[in-house]
C-alpha cells in the first residue's frame, strides 16, 4: 500500500474523518484489511477490521447479487413483469406500462421509470413506527408521503430510485415468504461466512460505529437506520463485502461459491439500456480489461466506496465514520482509491 498509517491518521484529521476501515483484495484474495482511528470522535475505541459500517446505498449490491442467486435458481426471472410475482403490492399499470413492463432487469439499473419522491427514503428517528414496505410503497409513511407508480416509460430514462430497490424487496419477499434480512442471510452472508454483516441492528457499543457530520460532531441519530433494508439498510465490514466481491470475480471464471453463473456476472457489468455506465446495481467505468466496477454509499453520518477491477481480480472496500458533504472521490476516500486500486494495480 501506498500510503503509511501516519499519512492516513494525518488526512483523517484533516478531513474530520474518526475512523476508516478497509480492505484490498489482488489476485482475487484479501491482501490487506485495517482499521483506523475511533468508532465516535473524541472516544478511545478504535477501529478494527471486524468494526461494523454502515454501508448505505452498497447496499444494492448486495442485492443484486441476492436477485443473481434467485434467478439462477429460477426463483425469479431478470425479464418477467414483476406483478406477475408480487402479491402485497402491485405496481400500478398506467399509460407509461403499456409497451413495456418493470422488469427486476429495469429496476436492478434503475430504469424502470420508478422515480423517488422529493424528500423521500430518510432514516428512522428514534420515535418513528417502522412502517412496512408495502405502506412505505403506497405512500403511508413520512419517509415516502407519495404513493409509487411508473412516472416514465421503462428504458427511457436514468432515475436512481430507492424506490425501486425497494420494490425488489417486495418480490422477493412475496415469491420467497420470508423478510428479507433471512432470505440474504440464508443464500448470501451464510454461505460466504459474512458473519458481520446485518440488517438487524443491535448496538452494544462494542463493534457498531456511530456517524458524524463533516465537522466530526456525531450525529443525532447516532446510529442511522434505514427501513428499506434492500436500498440502504446493511451493515457490514469492508471484509465481509470483499468476501462478497471474491465471489462475483470467482463468478467471472466459473468459481463462485454461490453458484452464480459465468453468464450471469457477466450481466451485471453489462452496460444496459444503452448506458456504458449502468450495470445490474453496480455503476461501469471503462470497457474489456480495464472495466471497473463500482457501489457507491452515501447517507447520514457514513460515506464508503466499493471499486473493483474485476477482470484483474482486484478490488478496494472503504468505509467511513464521516458525511463529508461531497462526493467520495473528493475527499478522503478517493484519496485512499487512488493509492490503494489505481496506482497498485493499473
Amino acid at each position: 500500500m501506498h500510503l503509511e498509517r501516519k499519512d492516513i491518521l494525518k488526512r483523517m484529521e484533516y478531513f474530520h474523518v474518526p475512523g476508516i476501515s478497509m480492505a484490498v483484495i489482488d489476485k482475487g484474495q484479501i491482501s490487506w484489511a485495517d482499521g483506523f482511528g475511533t468508532l465516535e470522535a473524541g472516544k478511545k475505541k478504535t477501529v478494527q477490521s471486524n468494526s461494523i459500517f454502515s454501508a448505505c446505498s452498497i447496499s444494492k449490491f448486495a442485492t443484486s447479487m441476492l436477485v443473481l442467486k434467485l434467478v439462477e435458481q429460477e426463483i425469479l426471472d431478470l425479464d418477467e413483469n414483476i406483478n406477475n410475482k408480487l402479491i402485497s403490492w402491485k405496481a400500478p399499470n398506467n399509460e407509461f406500462t403499456q409497451k413495456k413492463p418493470v422488469t427486476l432487469r429495469s429496476l436492478l439499473c434503475h430504469q424502470s421509470g420508478i422515480m423517488d419522491p422529493d424528500n423521500s427514503f430518510g432514516v428512522l428517528k428514534s420515535d418513528d413506527m417502522l412502517p412496512s414496505m408495502v405502506e412505505l410503497l403506497e405512500g403511508k409513511s413520512h419517509f415516502c408521503l407519495i404513493p409509487i407508480e411508473v412516472m416514465a416509460e421503462p428504458w427511457s430514462e436514468f432515475h436512481y430510485s430507492d424506490a425501486g430497490y425497494c420494490i425488489i424487496q417486495l418480490v422477493i419477499e412475496d415469491v420467497v415468504k420470508k423478510p428479507f434480512h433471512q432470505v440474504i442471510n440464508e443464500f448470501i452472508f451464510e454461505p460466504l461466512q459474512m458473519k458481520n454483516s446485518t440488517y438487524t441492528l443491535k448496538t452494544n457499543g462494542e463493534s457498531f460505529s456511530y456517524g458524524h457530520y463533516k465537522s466530526g460532531k456525531m450525529v443525532e441519530e447516532k446510529y442511522p437506520i434505514y427501513p428499506y433494508p434492500a436500498s440502504s439498510g446493511l451493515w457490514t465490514t469492508p471484509i465481509d463485502l470483499a468476501h462478497l466481491v471474491i465471489d462475483f470475480m470467482g463468478a467471472l471464471k466459473g468459481e463462485s461459491e454461490l453458484g452464480i453463473s459465468v453468464e450471469r456476472a457477466i450481466e451485471m457489468i453489462t452496460p444496459h439500456g444503452g448506458r456504458e455506465w449502468a450495470g445490474l446495481g453496480v455503476f461501469l467505468y471503462g470497457s474489456g480489461n480495464e472495466l471497473e466496477m463500482t457501489s457507491l454509499g452515501w447517507g447520514v453520518g457514513f460515506q464508503c466506496m466499493l471499486a473493483s477491477l474485476p477482470h484483474k481480480q482486484s478490488a478496494a472496500v472503504i468505509m467511513t465514520n464521516a458525511e463529508l458533504g461531497k462526493h467520495q472521490m473528493e475527499g478522503i476516500i478517493g484519496e485512499i482509491y487512488e493509492a490503494v486500486l489505481i496506482d497498485r494495480f493499473i
